[in-house]
């Protein structure tokens, strides 16, 4: 997957990832693919929920993708329509939010 987003997306420098994702990715992803790949980590003394920078951002995305019922659950058989699903599902977003008035304009 990373060979395709560095091959669609040249301008692509940085790369988050989970602590899980440790290990000899982070130097395959810089030699092979010119990509940094920043690792995400949870610090050991912390307790309960924590926000972690950065991965808020996916959380949001996951959140507003599930808002979508036909994407809650793996109903598509196929990646092509579960993919036009996420499309559908996001310009449904972006059109709620460019409906919304916004203030101190107009």
């Amino acid at each position: 997957m990373l060979e395709q987003v560095a091959a669609t997306h040249h301008r692509l420098a940085l790369i988050w990832a989970d602590g899980g994702y440790t290990g000899s990715l982070i130097e395959h992803c810089l030699a092979a693919f010119a990509l940094v790949l920043a690792i995400v980590k949870r610090s050991d003394n912390m307790k309960g929920f924590v926000v972690l920078p950065k991965r808020w951002i996916i959380e949001r995305l996951f959140a507003h993708l599930m808002r979508s019922r036909r994407l809650a659950r793996d109903f598509e058989r196929r990646i092509a329509s579960a993919e036009a699903m996420i499309y559908w599902s996001m310009a449904a977003l972006m059109t709620r939010r460019l409906a919304r008035p916004h203030r101190g304009r107009g």
